[in-house]
């Protein structure tokens, strides 16, 4: 899809030009009351309330465009701020996203990008409304996601109790081990190498918890036990997982890991960017979320199996 043709570049068709083909034939959804066009979008929030957070990519540490395709990167960029959505106990209805990149770059390359977004903000019966393009010396994606509570309370990760159960809905340690295959060269593995490239986050889930009683919930962005350190520190409880009910997710990475000469539960345990959500319950989850753990009392921590797991929890920004 790229181009040498220096007139289909950014700066050769210009800001608005490009911007132009971006928004070109986009159905919006019912919540937006006016799209892209004009200083701002107008979105209808029925609720009276509106969930709102956004995130960042920036190329070669979040994503790379030797392994992924702009279309990837796209579904990418929404799934991640669409799983916060979620974790909320919310459904996304809306993004808005401001994408820098150099000059040169070809435009059909935004388009394949903008292309990617729309694909996954169609999963969830979302639009992207709005945005910016600007010059950038690589390619950065900042991404706004807005959503609606359909008149349920927020679900935060300040209300787990001891006795609760914990769960997980959707899988884990298959992008840090696609992350590992890619990083070593190791073909094969195609699933794993492809989870990576494109999360996937399990929309309507966060609302399935909302409903079925969740006191506490987060997405596994950077690492299940770093993610359930923010629970447990937040509700001030003590998180106990268990690897017997993890089993299957180890399953599933433990032939890539014995390739790559890894733990297989170094990728479950602290592997990010599966963006499943993880919830306590002060009953039985829901259809869709399976036990992986207990909530008790003391000191906020995570452990595993009973004692302090002595792995690396998750990712740092700031590596």
């Amino acid at each position: 899809m790229a181009t040498d043709d220096p007139a289909e570049s950014l700066t050769g068709l210009g800001e608005f030009a490009v911007i132009d083909r971006l928004v070109a034939d986009r159905d919006q959804p019912p919540a937006v009351a006016l799209g892209p066009g004009d200083d701002a979008a107008v979105l209808y929030a029925p609720d009276g309330k509106t969930v709102v957070s956004t995130d960042m990519l920036v190329a070669q540490r979040h994503f790379r465009l030797d392994w992924s395709s702009p279309h990837d990167i796209g579904r990418k960029a929404i799934a991640q701020n669409a799983a916060d959505i979620e974790a909320m106990g919310a459904r996304a209805t809306a993004f808005v996203v401001a994408f820098g990149a150099p000059g040169g770059t070809p435009a059909a390359q935004a388009l394949e990008l903008a292309d990617g977004m729309w694909h996954e903000a169609k999963l969830m019966d979302a639009g992207i409304v709005g945005g910016d393009l600007v010059s950038a010396p690589q390619w950065v994606i900042s991404v706004t996601a807005l959503g609606d509570l359909d008149g349920r309370r927020p679900v935060t990760r300040g209300g787990a109790q001891a006795g609760d159960t914990v769960a997980v809905a959707g899988t884990l340690g298959r992008s840090a081990a696609g992350y590992a295959l890619w990083h070593n060269g190791i073909g094969g593995f195609d699933e794993l190498r492809r989870r990576h490239l494109v999360p996937e986050p399990p929309y309507g889930q966060g609302r399935a918890a909302a409903d079925g009683g969740a006191t506490a919930m987060t997405d596994v962005s950077d690492g299940l036990l770093a993610d359930l350190g923010h629970i447990a520190e937040a509700s001030s409880v003590v998180i106990d997982v268990s690897t017997d009910l993890l089993g299957a997710d180890h399953d599933a990475v433990a032939a890539a890991a014995a390739a790559v000469g890894t733990d297989a539960w170094e990728w479950v345990l602290g592997g990010g960017e599966d963006h499943p959500l993880v919830a306590a319950f002060a009953a039985s989850p829901p259809e869709g979320w399976r036990v992986i753990g207990r909530v008790q009392e003391g000191p906020p921590r995570v452990l595993v199996d009973g004692a302090r797991w002595r792995g690396d929890p998750g990712w740092q920004s700031f590596d």
